[in-house]
C-alpha cells in the first residue's frame, strides 16, 4: 500500500522546485516503477508538457537543468485521460505502462506517468490514483514558490501585456461543487486585448465575472488591472452586487484616462435558493442551453465601467434553472475576424462535454475560424447549474466520474 503521509514528508523535506521528483521517486520506490513522470497541462489547453531535471531532452525547451517537453493532445491516450478523469492502464514488453490524471475538483492539473515492472492489481491501481490526487496539491503548493511549472506551462512565451493579464485570472480555471461545475478559458489574441474572467465561492454565494478593457496590449491590461483589482476589493470588502459595480466604476472612473472602460457582467447565484442576479455593464449577452435549445439571455444593457463617474447599476434578475448550461463571453467570440464562427451551434455540439471541455472546444473553434489569429481576445465561462440545496459532490481522486466527458 502507497504511504501518502510519506510522500508529503518528502514534500516538506525537499526545496519546492524539487518537491515533484521527490514524491515521483518516493512513490517509484514503492511501487516499484522503473520510470515516474509528471506531465503538467499547458497554457495552451491543446498539450502537455514533461518536466524533468534529468539531463538533455530531444526537442525539449531548456531552462537551466529544467527541461520541458511538449505533447500535443490531440488523438492521444493523454487527451482520453484528461478528458474521461479514468487511469489508462496498458500491457507492454517488459510490464506495463501508467497514465492517472492529476486533478483537484475538476481542474485537470495534468497526468501522472509510471513505468511499471508488471501489470498493476486493482488495489495498486487505486493507491497510485490516490496518490496522484495527493501530487495536484503538491504542485498547487510548490508552485507558490517557484516559476518551473509556470515556465514549464508557457510553450510560447508571454509578452508583457499577456504576463500581466494572465496575473488576473483565477488561480484555478475549473470548479466542481455539489450544485454547479464552472469552467473558464481565455484564448489571448497575438496584441492582447484586455479580457479576463474570474470567480469566488463561499458559503453562501457564487460570484462570477467576466471583463473586457478597451485598447490592446499593456495599456489594455492595466487598465483591466484596475477594474479586476476593485472588482475584488469591493467583493472582499462585503459589497453587495450593486455596490461592487458601482465601487468598480468610480474607481476606473478617477484612476484612468478619459475615454478609457471596461465592459463586463458580474453575476451573484444564492446558493440556498438558487436566485441568481447579474449586473450588465455594456457586455455581449450570455448564451443559455436549456433542453437542447441556445438562445441569448435578454438582459438590459448599461453603460460600461468608467463612462460615468457615480453611477447606480441596476442588479438584474437572472433566469436559471437546474440544468441549465450558461456560457458568458466577451464580443471576440463574436466579432472581427471571429465573426463566422456560430457559436451558439458550437455550443449545442459540445452538450455532453464538462464545461472544461466545452470551453476548450469553444477556444479551438474561434481558433479555427480566425485561422489562428485572433485580432481580439476570446473569453468564455462556462457554468453548469444543477440546483437542489448546498451540497457535497461525488468526487474520486479529485473529480467527480459522473460529470467527465466521453473520450475525443
Amino acid at each position: 500500500m502507497i504511504d501518502v503521509g510519506a510522500l508529503l514528508q518528502k514534500v516538506e523535506t525537499a526545496a519546492p522546485i524539487d518537491a515533484v521528483e521527490a514524491v515521483a521517486a518516493e512513490l517509484g520506490d514503492m511501487v516499484d516503477a522503473s520510470a515516474v513522470a509528471l506531465l503538467v497541462a499547458d497554457f495552451s489547453g491543446r498539450a502537455v508538457v514533461r518536466l524533468t531535471s534529468a539531463g538533455r531532452v530531444d526537442g525539449a525547451r531548456g531552462h537551466g537543468v529544467e527541461q520541458a517537453e511538449t505533447l500535443p493532445l490531440p488523438g492521444t491516450v493523454h487527451e482520453r485521460v484528461l478528458r474521461t478523469q479514468q487511469a489508462d492502464v496498458e500491457a507492454v514488453a517488459d510490464g506495463a505502462r501508467m497514465i492517472v490524471p492529476v486533478t483537484d475538483r475538476g481542474d485537470a492539473i495534468g497526468l501522472l506517468e509510471l513505468e511499471l515492472p508488471r501489470y498493476p492489481s486493482a488495489d495498486e491501481i487505486t493507491d497510485i490514483s490516490s496518490a496522484a490526487h495527493a501530487l495536484a496539491y503538491v504542485v498547487i503548493a510548490a508552485r507558490r514558490h517557484t516559476d518551473v511549472f509556470e515556465w514549464g506551462q508557457r510553450s510560447a512565451p508571454f509578452a508583457l501585456a499577456a504576463e500581466i493579464q494572465r496575473r488576473l485570472l483565477p488561480a484555478s480555471y475549473t470548479c466542481e461543487a455539489g450544485q454547479f461545475t464552472l469552467a473558464g478559458w481565455l484564448e489571448p489574441a497575438s496584441s492582447v486585448g484586455g479580457d479576463t474572467f474570474d470567480y469566488t465561492l463561499d458559503r453562501d454565494f457564487l460570484q462570477v465575472s467576466i471583463t473586457d478593457a478597451v485598447g490592446h496590449q499593456v495599456e489594455a491590461a492595466l487598465l483591466a488591472t484596475l477594474l479586476v483589482g476593485a472588482l475584488r476589493n469591493g467583493r472582499r470588502k462585503g459589497l453587495e452586487l450593486g455596490a461592487q459595480a458601482q465601487y468598480a466604476n468610480d474607481s476606473l472612473a478617477e484612476n484612468s484616462a478619459s475615454g478609457q472602460f471596461v465592459t463586463g457582467q458580474l453575476l451573484r447565484l444564492e446558493l440556498s435558493t438558487g436566485v441568481a442576479h447579474i449586473v450588465n455593464a455594456g457586455h455581449t449577452l450570455p448564451l443559455r442551453l436549456r433542453d437542447g435549445k441556445v438562445e441569448e439571455i435578454e438582459l438590459a444593457v448599461e453603460a460600461p465601467f468608467g463612462v460615468l463617474p457615480g453611477k447606480a447599476f441596476q442588479v438584474q434578475p437572472f433566469p436559471l434553472e437546474p440544468g441549465d448550461r450558461i456560457v458568458f463571453l466577451t464580443d471576440g467570440m463574436l466579432e472581427r475576424n471571429a465573426a463566422s464562427l456560430d457559436v451558439a451551434a458550437a455550443l449545442a455540439d459540445s452538450a455532453d462535454l464538462h464545461p472544461r471541455e466545452v470551453v476548450h472546444e469553444l477556444g479551438a473553434a474561434v481558433l479555427r475560424a480566425t485561422d489562428g489569429d485572433l485580432e481580439d481576445d476570446a473569453t468564455m465561462v462556462c457554468l453548469d447549474w444543477y440546483g437542489g440545496p448546498p451540497r457535497g459532490r461525488s468526487t474520486q481522486f479529485g473529480a467527480d466520474p459522473d460529470r467527465a466527458s466521453a473520450p475525443a
